[in-house]
């Protein structure tokens, strides 16, 4: 199977790659390794997968390129002729998007545009493609489930998401492009993105500097082990796709469609106390936090939950590795990565 993977110097992109060059899929990635984060740590992330393809004798190839150009991307299809892509580059960070909202624009707008053009171009069998549960916005019923109305995002990066899975709809009505969106509820593990919580906690206890703690504790989030998510991502791209034999028009299911298109959620399905997570941190590297108790930060939600049964129905699976293991796992990686 000839897989392009796009973002795979990314976090969720790296962990996707490496699977299924382990195995013996024919993967092309594309990432422009942009320095929102540390490049370093996206270099090493490439050097990983290098050492895999040569580790597991498979084809791998990578190429360096911004997705926002149009004619460059339409390239890299006619030369890759894929059979699937699983599209995972975006900008991402909730926070960021308050600051510098074109990177966005570019990214998750104009760069899926070019994604989607180019697939049904090149007539692809399935596209597999990031979203969040940020699009799940101002709604407080739980846990939260694609069937939900998704129309009141609480940030531009929520809303751009939400219109690649619009835009992604459009497609596979016009041009019966099947495609699967999927709502990741947020991740950590080893190879994770310093911008996340998970990340900036467990460096800030081991170095013994303060962390901040947002709405003075008081969040729960659907936290996601990311060999759970990465399992997941592939088993949803393994299954195309199809059209909703049952979708009614009169009352429509908004993540199915009469078209090839279809919306998953995927999250641990166990909301978590933001302080049990801390805790969860401070077990695993040994050292108490200091903590500072900040106000709710704009843009942020209080809570975030999967209903998962959508994806276990469609695919048999579902993520497994509880927090304090997952955690574990991560500071262990983190610890080896710094020599700390």
């Amino acid at each position: 199977m000839k897989i392009l993977v796009t973002g795979n110097a990314g976090f969720i992109g790296f962990h996707v790659a490496r699977k299924l060059i382990e195995r013996g899929d024919e993967v092309t990635g594309v990432d422009v390794v942009n320095d929102y984060y540390d490049t370093a740590l996206k270099e090493a992330r490439l050097e990983a997968l290098e050492n895999a393809a040569s580790q597991n004798r498979a084809r791998y190839s990578f190429v360096r390129q911004d997705l926002a150009e149009t004619n460059a991307v339409d390239a890299i299809f006619a030369q890759g002729q894929f059979d699937r892509v699983i599209h995972l580059a975006a900008q991402a960070g909730v926070r960021y998007s308050l600051e510098n909202p074109h990177a966005y624009t570019q990214s998750n707008l104009v760069a899926f545009t070019n994604i989607l053009e180019a697939g049904r171009r090149h007539e692809i069998s399935h596209l597999t493609y990031a979203s969040t549960s940020s699009v799940y916005g101002a709604n407080t019923k739980m846990p939260f489930a694609e069937a939900d109305h998704a129309d009141h995002p609480l940030q531009f990066y929520a809303a751009t998401k939400r219109a690649n899975e619009l835009m992604a709809h459009a497609y596979a009505n016009l041009y019966a492009l099947p495609s699967t969106g999927l709502r990741f509820f947020t991740v950590y593990g080893p190879w994770g993105r310093p911008d996340m919580a998970p990340w900036k906690f467990t460096r800030a206890i081991l170095e013994g500097e303060p962390i901040q703690v947002f709405n003075n504790g008081d969040h729960l989030r659907d936290f996601t082990f990311i060999e759970d998510i990465a399992d997941g991502v592939i088993r949803a791209s393994d299954d195309p796709a199809k059209a909703d034999p049952d979708w009614d028009s009169a009352a429509p299911d908004p993540s199915a469609s009469f078209a090839p298109w279809r919306i998953l959620n995927i999250g641990n399905s166990d909301s978590v106390r933001l302080m049990d997570f801390i805790e969860a941190i401070e077990e695993a590297t040994g050292k108490q936090a200091v903590k500072q108790f900040l106000p709710m930060q704009p843009g942020d939600v209080h809570a975030t939950f999967a209903d998962m049964s959508k994806l276990e129905a469609a695919t048999g699976y579902r993520p497994y590795t509880p927090m304090k293991e997952g955690i574990a796992r991560f500071v262990e990686w983190y610890r080896a990565f710094y020599n700390v």
